[in-house]
C-alpha cells in the first residue's frame, strides 16, 4: 500500500521554504480541508485546481506528483 500524497509531500515542508515544493508542502499542512488519505492524481488535482490558490501554478503539484511516483515505485 502507498503513503498517501500528502504524507509524502510532508517530507518538504520547514520553516524557511527553500523552494516551491517546501513551499506548496508548508500550504497544504496549513490546508485543513486538503485530501490528506488521497493518492489519486485526479481527485489531489481537482481539489487543487479549485482550493489550491496558494499554488502559483499547478506545474508545482505536477513536479511534485512525479517525485511522489518515483518514491513509491
Amino acid at each position: 500500500m502507498y503513503k498517501s500524497f500528502y504524507h509524502f509531500l510532508m517530507k518538504y515542508r520547514t520553516a524557511s521554504p527553500k523552494d516551491q515544493i517546501s513551499a506548496f508542502a508548508n500550504s497544504a499542512y496549513d490546508d485543513l480541508a486538503f485530501p490528506k488519505n488521497s493518492e489519486d492524481y485526479d481527485e489531489l488535482s481537482s481539489y487543487l485546481e479549485l482550493n489550491g490558490h496558494y499554488l502559483k501554478t499547478m506545474a508545482v503539484f505536477d513536479e511534485a506528483w512525479e517525485l511522489y511516483l518515483i518514491s513509491e515505485s
